[in-house]
């Protein structure tokens, strides 16, 4: 007699099951909203659909994540160059610095003016 076994995903024990043993449905994740029987299975009375979800977002002042990629495309490119050592006012700061030197500013020990 052939035995059938599940390995969970989530490190537990595998267990054994019988032969007409089927999985459980799989968890639909709440980031899927581009498929309208995501919205109907849901049983949320708000909304059934994608035009009612974005009527009922922007009613309440509410936005989903994919209205920040291009805000957290452009953070991720400055820390990356600030990793790197490219830093925009880097530059700036040290010719101001110059300029105030070769104007004759003699800074005194310790003195720190930004």
């Amino acid at each position: 007699m052939r035995r059938r076994w599940v390995y969970p995903s989530n490190g537990e024990e595998p267990y054994e099951v019988s032969n007409d043993y089927t999985p459980p449905p799989r968890y639909v994740s709440d980031s899927i909203l581009w498929n309208d029987r995501t919205y109907q299975d849901g049983n949320d009375p708000r909304f059934s659909s994608r035009s009612q979800h974005r009527d009922f977002m922007k009613q309440h002042g509410l936005t989903t994540v994919d209205d920040y990629k291009e805000e957290w495309r452009d953070r991720e490119k400055q820390r990356v160059e600030v990793k790197h050592g490219i830093d925009p006012t880097r530059r700036k700061a040290i010719e101001r610095s110059i300029d105030r030197i070769n104007d004759g500013y003699k800074p005194k020990l310790g003195e720190y003016n930004g």
